[in-house]
């Protein structure tokens, strides 16, 4: 199986919906808790203002994942320049393909042509999958931010890892 990568776009909501509602549904795994329709996954995750690349990947000629690369916005949060914010997600039944992997070659490659020194990577501490993930494309633990309430008031750890490219 080959999993082809590529820049996304907004011919490609309907595809990202397909993939992040269900891992929402699920639970656990990501901070999100209310679904996406199309519109919303586009302005938040396809083009945002402060992107620097939305990377969709196909299996079989199928959408199968998606990871995204921007500069930080968030108020209260500031980050030194030159860090971005990767966020990635593959659809459930294409996990073990190669998906993440083929993603973030592709994630990096933009990121050192943007002038990105550092990608922070900050994840819920009970996604033992997702911080596999990221240690082994070599990401490691800068700290921790701890019971971090999600929008239903559930508190939980998260995560960060970052990764230095320069």
């Amino acid at each position: 199986m080959t999993v082809i990568t590529r820049p996304g776009t907004s011919a490609d909501a309907k595809a990202l919906v397909g993939i992040i509602n269900p891992i929402i549904g699920a639970g656990g795994t990501t901070a999100h808790q209310t679904p996406f329709d199309e519109a919303r996954i586009t302005r938040h995750y396809i083009a945002p203002e402060q992107i620097i690349r939305c990377t969709v990947a196909e299996l079989n000629g199928k959408v199968s994942g998606f990871q995204t690369l921007m500069w930080p916005d968030e108020e209260g949060d500031s980050f030194p320049e030159g860090w971005a914010i990767i966020a990635s997600f593959v659809a459930q039944e294409a996990a073990g393909n190669g998906i993440g992997r083929a993603l973030f070659e592709a994630t990096k490659v933009a990121a050192l042509a943007a002038g990105v020194t550092t990608i922070d990577a900050t994840i819920r501490a009970d996604n033992a999958g997702g911080l596999a993930y990221y240690s082994s494309l070599g990401f490691v633990d800068y700290e921790v931010l701890a019971a971090v309430p999600l929008r239903d008031g559930t508190l939980v750890d998260r995560v960060r890892k970052r990764l230095d490219l320069d």
